[in-house]
C-alpha cells in the first residue's frame, strides 16, 4: 500500500495570529510590522482582514484596538467572516510576547517565500510543457522569476514622487557629507574617478578602442582595484582570452612583473619574491571568471543574478561585447542592440555598474587625426544610446613613433550622460600592461 503525501501550502498560522495581535494590544508594534509586511504576506484569509483593517486605521491616524478594528471590519461586512469580535479578543489575549514581533515576522515572510517558490515552480513547468517551448527561453524565464522572488522584487514597482524624493534627499545629504569623495566603485585612475566619481550604480559603461591599444589592460586594471583595494566583488566574463591569460596579465600589472618572463617562464628572483608576496592578495580577491568563449546574454544574467545573491556582485566586465551571443535577429547590428539594451538592464537589475568593451569600426583609421568618435562603435548606433558612459581609448605612439606622447593614453570621456566629457592622460607601461596615474586632465 502506498504511503499518501499530503503536502499543506507553507503557513504559520500562530505567528499570524501574533502579529495582528500585537497590534490590539501595543500602538508601538503597527510601525514595525508596516514597514515589513503586506496584506500578501498573510496566508489565513482572516488575519489578511484583519491586517487590512489595522493598516486602514494607520494611514487615518486612528487608534488600532479590539473595538476600532470590529468596527472597521463590520463598516467593510467582514467582522463577522473573520469570527466576529470574539476571534480579535482571542488575539489580544492569547499573545505570547510583544518582544518577539520580529522573529514572528520573519516567520510569516519566510512562508511567503516558500509559497511564491511553489506558484514560480508551478508556472515553470507549465512553460516546460508548453508546445514549442524552447529550453533557452524557459531557462531564462526560470532564472528570471527565482531571481524576483530571491531579490524581493515584490518592493519595485510604480512609486510615488514623495518616495523617490525622499531617496533623492537622503542621496544628497550623503554626497553633502561626502563631497569630494568617490561615491561609486573606483577606477584606479584618479582624473577619470574625479570626472566620473567612480564607477555608478546601474550604469552601463562602454570602453572602446582599436585591436591593441589596451582596452582588456584598461579594464583588467579597473577590476582588479576594485576587488582588492575596495574588496568589490567583481566578475569578468572573457570571451576572446583563457582565464590563464587573463591571470598573466593581471599578475604582470599587479605584481609589476614583466609580461614577457611571465609567458616564458624565465623570472628573476626579484620576480619570485614579488610573487610571493602577492599571490595571497591576489588569491583572497574577490574575483570571479568566465571564460567561456560561446557565452550567451541568459548564461551571463543567470551567472551574474546567482553572485549577486550569493557573494553581493559589485561589478562586471564583459571581454567584449561583439563576441556574445544574443537574440536571434535578422541582423548582427540589430543583435547587438539587444544585447547592449539588456545590458544596461541588467545594471538597473542588480544596481551595478557593468563594463563592457567594445571594437571601433576602421572608419577611425580613415581619418587624419585617428581620435576616435561616438559614431566608429561597430555594429550599432545603440550602443551608444544605451550607456550611461563611453570611454575610448588612445594611444599616439601606436600610429605616431616620433610623437613625444610615447608611452601616454588618452582616456576620451566621450559620453557621460550624468556629467562631464572631457580628456583625461594616462601613462600607459606594456612591460606590465598596465595603466597608471600621470594626473593631466583636459577639459573638451
Amino acid at each position: 500500500m502506498e504511503d499518501t503525501l499530503v503536502r499543506v501550502t507553507p503557513h504559520n498560522k500562530e505567528a499570524e495570529q501574533s502579529i495582528v495581535g500585537a497590534m490590539l494590544v501595543d500602538k508601538d508594534s503597527a510601525i514595525s510590522v508596516f514597514e515589513s509586511i503586506t496584506a500578501d504576506d498573510f496566508y489565513i484569509e482572516a488575519n489578511k482582514n484583519i491586517f487590512m483593517a489595522q493598516q486602514r486605521l494607520f494611514d487615518r491616524d486612528e487608534p488600532i484596538d479590539i473595538i476600532t478594528v470590529s468596527e472597521e471590519l463590520r463598516a467593510e461586512d467582514k467582522l463577522d467572516a473573520v469570527g466576529g469580535i470574539e476571534y480579535l479578543a482571542y488575539l489580544a489575549t492569547t499573545l505570547p510576547t510583544t518582544a518577539n514581533l520580529k522573529q514572528y515576522i520573519d516567520i510569516v515572510k519566510d512562508k511567503t517565500v516558500l509559497r511564491n517558490l511553489i506558484r514560480a515552480s508551478s508556472e515553470i513547468l507549465d512553460l516546460s510543457y508548453a508546445p514549442g517551448a524552447e529550453s533557452e527561453s524557459a531557462s531564462e524565464e526560470a532564472s528570471r522569476r527565482i531571481f524576483d522572488l530571491l531579490d524581493n522584487q515584490s518592493t519595485k514597482g510604480i512609486v510615488h514622487i514623495k518616495d523617490v524624493l525622499i531617496k533623492a534627499h537622503e542621496d544628497l545629504v550623503n554626497l553633502y557629507e561626502n563631497k569630494g569623495r568617490i561615491t561609486g566603485v573606483t577606477t584606479g585612475i584618479d582624473g577619470l574617478d574625479r570626472k566620473l566619481f567612480g564607477l555608478q550604480k546601474s550604469s552601463l559603461v562602454m570602453i572602446a578602442a582599436r585591436p591593441g591599444v589596451g582596452k582588456t589592460s584598461f579594464a583588467l586594471n579597473i577590476a582588479v582595484n576594485a576587488a582588492v583595494k575596495e574588496n568589490v566583488t567583481v566578475a569578468i566574463f572573457s570571451l576572446e582570452m583563457s582565464s590563464s591569460q587573463l591571470i598573466s596579465r593581471i599578475m604582470s600589472s599587479h605584481m609589476l612583473i614583466d609580461s614577457d618572463h611571465l609567458r616564458s617562464g624565465e623570472l628573476t628572483d626579484s620576480d619570485w619574491d614579488k610573487i610571493a608576496v602577492s599571490l595571497n592578495e591576489l588569491g583572497n580577491a574577490p574575483i570571479y571568471i568566465n571564460d567561456s568563449t560561446e557565452v550567451s546574454l541568459s548564461d551571463i544574467r543567470a551567472k551574474c543574478r546567482r553572485l549577486k545573491i550569493e557573494k553581493n556582485l559589485g561589478l562586471v566586465v564583459i571581454d567584449y561585447l561583439q563576441l556574445m551571443q544574443g537574440p536571434k535577429s535578422e541582423s548582427r547590428e540589430k543583435e547587438i542592440a539587444a544585447i547592449s539594451r539588456s545590458l544596461k538592464k541588467l545594471a538597473i537589475e542588480l544596481d551595478i555598474p557593468i563594463v563592457a568593451l567594445s571594437q571601433l569600426s576602421r572608419a577611425v583609421e580613415k581619418r587624419a587625426d585617428r581620435k576616435p568618435m561616438l559614431s566608429d562603435l561597430r555594429e550599432s548606433g545603440s550602443i551608444e544610446q544605451d550607456a550611461d558612459v563611453v570611454i575610448f581609448l588612445d594611444r599616439e605612439d601606436m600610429y605616431n613613433p616620433e610623437t613625444e606622447n610615447k608611452n601616454v593614453a588618452d582616456c576620451i570621456i566621450a559620453k557621460h550622460r550624468q556629467g562631464e566629457t572631457g580628456v583625461i592622460q594616462m601613462g600607459w607601461n606594456g612591460q606590465f600592461t598596465r595603466f597608471m596615474n600621470i594626473d593631466k586632465v583636459h577639459n573638451e
